[in-house]
């Protein structure tokens, strides 16, 4: 395979996975900070001719960006046939509107880099809000990759009489695909807000959960505040201990103590991210669409 595998720093072993995944060499990349806390970045590999996937796991994207941008400029330097990057998890997704006058809208700004700089783009369920798709901010050919199927493997595996719980209406589309693959019912939670801080959460079809073990899939889990009222809300009524399963790990402070202290029976996450919850592996399919991208670059004159 034409193809060339980079892993940026902190993201060696996912980066790792797809090039086994994919049956693609690595190329080495040497990274060191000087005194001032500039980077040192050098491709230890040769790139001519070559396309190559940049893998970037970007929990924190502020620190990783310059990085980021530096090695995709290197590389087409060197003369690499095309720049991919596999971002599993790709942030900035939340600012793509402006709610106040003058607020940058950085969703947008951090997709003109990232098209700038890359050829091609794969990524899994990105959180999309108002914007209807990737194409609309990004310009380059970017795939999305669903983490539906991986989800569902892994609840009929591991999980005993599940019922898959969303957390709100807006997931429904998402949740109802997860169950239908695990095989079993599903529910999503309705919101209601009284103020900026204030969110009481329902859910409708309490009597279909009897006998039954609540799985709590998220796309993203940051705080985990919002699932972990939903833990202790089913608990509270006598429920089996929920499951908590986020694609995204993101586990912003104390998120996970929070959702354990909450009661919840397990907290699972995908390895979009590194974490000790990582217990779903979705590099098979995304070593799958960067396959896909690879095969076709390849027939391109």
């Amino acid at each position: 395979m034409n193809l060339r595998v980079v892993a940026m720093p902190g993201s060696e072993p996912c980066g790792g996975l797809l090039a086994e995944r994919l049956g693609a060499a690595r190329c080495g990349l040497e990274s060191r900070r000087f005194p001032d806390g500039e980077i040192y970045l050098r491709l230890l590999d040769e790139v001519q001719g070559l396309n190559v996937a940049v893998v970037a796991q970007l929990r924190d994207p502020d620190p990783q960006l310059p990085g980021l941008l530096f090695v995709a400029d290197a590389l087409r330097e060197l003369g690499a046939s095309s720049v991919g990057l596999v971002a599993p998890y790709l942030p900035y997704m939340r600012q793509d509107t402006r709610f106040h006058a003058g607020e940058a809208l950085t969703s947008r700004s951090f997709a003109k880099l990232v098209s700038n700089a890359f050829t091609w783009l794969v990524t899994m369920d990105p959180h999309l809000h108002r914007v209807a798709s990737l194409d609309a901010i990004y310009d380059l050919r970017a795939v999305v990759v669903q983490s539906a199927e991986s989800i569902a493997a892994w609840v009929r595996t591991e999980v005993m009489h599940p019922h898959i719980v969303g957390p709100d209406e807006e997931s429904e589309q998402w949740v109802s695909d997860v169950a239908a693959r695990a095989g079993c019912p599903f529910s999503v939670l309705r919101k209601h807000r009284s103020g900026d801080r204030s969110v009481e959460l329902t859910l409708p079809n309490l009597d279909a959960l009897r006998g039954r073990t609540p799985v709590l899939v998220d796309d993203i889990i940051s705080s985990g505040q919002t699932m972990a009222t939903t833990v202790r809300e089913l608990v509270a009524m006598g429920f089996a201990a929920p499951i908590c399963v986020g694609v995204h790990p993101v586990f912003v402070g104390a998120a996970l103590a929070v959702l354990q202290a909450a009661g919840a029976a397990r907290v699972v996450s995908c390895n979009t991210l590194q974490h000790p919850t990582n217990a779903i592996d979705v590099t098979i399919p995304l070593a799958e669409a960067v396959r896909t991208l690879a095969t076709d670059l390849g027939r391109s004159p």
